[in-house]
């Protein structure tokens, strides 16, 4: 009983592999519409690959040639595309080295920030909203509200400089920029970027935390658990447990905006992670790290948004026999 329990039903199964398809679908054509940046970027291609360099005949036509560009659009985006798959992404012109090889000097820094972030943000405002929801009308709850307020209003780059100025003048013992020498000095470096983007995300957490949890303490078999004389303890892990479905998924979604926040987090602290890279290679028109690092930011987002479906179907056993969100 307890191994059907948690085994997928077809209707899941069906369900999870329609959105596998779904999903392969938007990559698709998210990269048609990547690849097209090389056409719709202003000026000409040769030119910007060029740049100041002069531009003869010749020049023009090995350039051509180098890039494929003497090719039908339809043999370029295919031979792209093709590359991408085998972790070809083509060269950088502004770095001069392969792109695959400057995505993965930046990666670490940005896959620790955006962890960093996210624990910190789970690890404060789950508990907080729990507590929210329990003494909603308190002191508490508003204070959790008035800084959650704050997290969704104010942004990543104003919160930013807010902790700058307030860790590099007025009380400087945390550091303010770089990555540090590595360990711990490099989550110490990480700390403030960390906090900046987990602000945003932990204000939504809170307020879907308290949601849920407010839900859950007004149904029925919460106030049985307390008639038969259950432990306050013990009733708020049983409505946790029911809560945690929006929670996680929620959570899971909004991990996806933890990509697009860190542009300007590794901006503002000046950190060598892949935001920094895409600003850089979109200042200088460098094409071809902009189409592998969106096309790549897309497959993350999307590999996360089917994890979250795939975190659903566990939690949630009528999920898993009818194969529809309850």
């Amino acid at each position: 009983m307890r191994r059907r329990a948690t085994r997928l039903g077809w209707p899941a199964a069906r369900l999870l592999a329609l959105r596998a398809l779904g999903t392969l679908a938007v990559l698709v054509v998210l990269s048609i519409l990547i690849f097209a940046l090389l056409y719709l970027a202003p000026g000409d291609v040769v030119k910007n690959l060029l740049g100041n360099r002069p531009a003869t005949p010749e020049a023009v036509a090995a350039i051509r040639a180098q890039y494929h560009l003497d090719e039908s659009p339809l043999d370029q985006y295919l031979r792209w595309l093709g590359g991408f798959v085998h972790g070809d992404f083509g060269q950088s012109v502004r770095l001069q080295v392969p792109v695959s090889e400057a995505i993965s000097q930046r990666l670490g820094i940005t896959a620790l920030l955006c962890g960093f972030a996210f624990v910190l943000a789970m690890v404060v405002s789950i508990p907080l909203g729990v507590l929210s929801a329990v003494r909603a009308g308190g002191w508490i709850d508003r204070s959790a509200s008035a800084l959650a307020v704050v997290g969704l209003s104010a942004p990543t780059f104003a919160l930013g400089l807010l902790l700058l100025t307030v860790f590099a003048y007025l009380v400087p013992i945390l550091p303010v920029y770089g990555v540090g020498d590595g360990g711990l000095d490099t989550v110490l470096h990480l700390t403030l970027p960390a906090i900046t983007l987990a602000l945003g995300l932990g204000a939504i957490v809170v307020k879907l935390t308290r949601t849920a949890m407010l839900r859950e303490l007004e149904t029925d078999y919460v106030t049985s658990a307390r008639a038969r004389g259950l432990s306050e303890a013990t009733v708020l892990r049983l409505a946790l447990r029911n809560a945690a479905i929006p929670i996680t998924t929620g959570a899971g979604l909004l991990l996806t905006f933890l990509v697009g926040g860190t542009v300007l987090a590794e901006t503002t602290f000046a950190l060598p992670g892949l935001g920094t890279l895409l600003r850089d290679s979109v200042l200088f028109k460098d094409i071809a790290v902009v189409q592998s690092l969106t096309l790549l930011v897309a497959c993350v987002i999307t590999a996360i948004s089917l994890l979250v479906d795939l975190a659903y179907l566990l939690l949630d056993p009528r999920v898993r026999q009818s194969g529809i969100p309850a």
